[in-house]
């Protein structure tokens, strides 16, 4: 897949830079405000265009996202920033191109929670520990996940479907083995005390086709994937996993308010670095990136798409990898599942 470039004009006199694929809207770097003790390296950082990896497909939720962000940041700090989507295994191929890459600042990638806390403990190998082979960068956003049925299911609430997943076998669909969704739901399993038969399939759109199709009974599945098909009256949305309710669905109540305290999951992205990489430039990056995750606009965009911004520094990003590590860990481990 060829990069796709951001540009946006540093003056008049300058000629626009053009894309490999896509719209530019990055611009050439100027210099950094860093003190006059920050190194060598970060003095004049960005000195050259920086490339972020998204290690999923174009159009896909983590490139969107992505993207959407930058579009932002890029002009704004009068960056030239050129994404490059690297897909395949689970996001492992693009990460581990990032975990290799020279620690300058310039090679930087869009990590989610099943590269970065869910994979470790799915496969039996991977080519990187997401504990120390990146640099903790910022957490950009998350969203949580939607437990779905069919418009004509005959339960209504959290409550009507735990009591009818008691009483029947049903079978729950997700967008593959290991996936946020999948795991979301042995998790709620495991804490209602019903088991329902897991049906993977190969993506989110097979997997809500069988389920508007009556061939599977729920899925929890993440709001761009969903929302479409509760507002055209094809599905209905019981709960939500996030800690509050989800601006587009105000009257969908999360799974803690209906009875399970606590309960929480979501799918977050981040921004990670090679490890090594300078402290100085790891700052300015996160500056940057926060500073975008404040404006109205760009709020507004990302709970357009089911997201809520995050931010917040590098050291409680670290933090966070590593407990995420620790729970989806154990959800993995219980579940039984495993990706060769």
């Amino acid at each position: 897949m060829r990069p796709t470039s951001f540009h946006a004009p540093r003056r008049a006199a300058l000629r626009r830079l053009s894309a490999l694929t896509g719209t530019t809207l990055a611009a050439l770097a100027v210099p950094s405000l860093l003190t006059p003790i920050a190194s060598a390296i970060a003095a004049g950082y960005p000195t050259q265009p920086i490339r972020l990896v998204v290690p999923f497909p174009p159009a896909g939720g983590t490139d969107v996202l992505t993207r959407l962000v930058f579009d932002k940041v890029a002009p704004a700090a009068h960056w030239t920033v050129v994404v490059e989507n690297r897909a395949g295994a689970g996001g492992n191929i693009g990460l581990d191109a990032v975990a290799k890459a020279k620690p300058d600042g310039y090679t930087i990638g869009m990590g989610q929670t099943a590269n970065l806390a869910i994979n470790p403990t799915l496969y039996p190998k991977l080519p990187f520990d997401p504990l120390k082979d990146f640099t903790p960068v910022v957490l950009v956003s998350a969203q949580p996940v939607v437990l779905i049925v069919r418009q004509d299911a005959p339960f209504k609430s959290l409550a009507d479907f735990v009591a009818a997943a008691k009483g029947k076998q049903m079978s729950m669909a997700s967008a593959g083995t290991g996936t946020v969704g999948h795991l979301t739901g042995e998790m709620f399993q495991r804490r209602a005390g019903f088991k329902a038969l897991h049906v993977p399939y190969k993506g989110a759109s097979p997997a809500l086709t069988d389920l508007m199709g009556g061939q599977t009974d729920f899925y929890f599945a993440t709001p761009p994937i969903a929302l479409p098909m509760i507002k055209a009256g094809r599905l209905r949305a019981i709960a939500v996993t996030s800690p509050k309710r989800l601006a587009l669905l105000p009257n969908v109540p999360t799974v803690a308010e209906q009875g399970f305290a606590g309960f929480q999951a979501e799918d977050w992205k981040a921004l990670v670095a090679p490890a090594g990489t300078p402290a100085e430039v790891v700052a300015r990056l996160n500056e940057e990136v926060n500073k975008q995750l404040k404006q109205p606009d760009t709020i507004a965009r990302l709970r357009e798409e089911g997201s809520e911004p995050r931010g917040g520094t590098a050291p409680e990003l670290g933090a966070f990898i590593k407990s995420e590590n620790t729970r989806w860990g154990a959800i993995v481990r219980e579940s039984g599942a495993r990706v060769e």
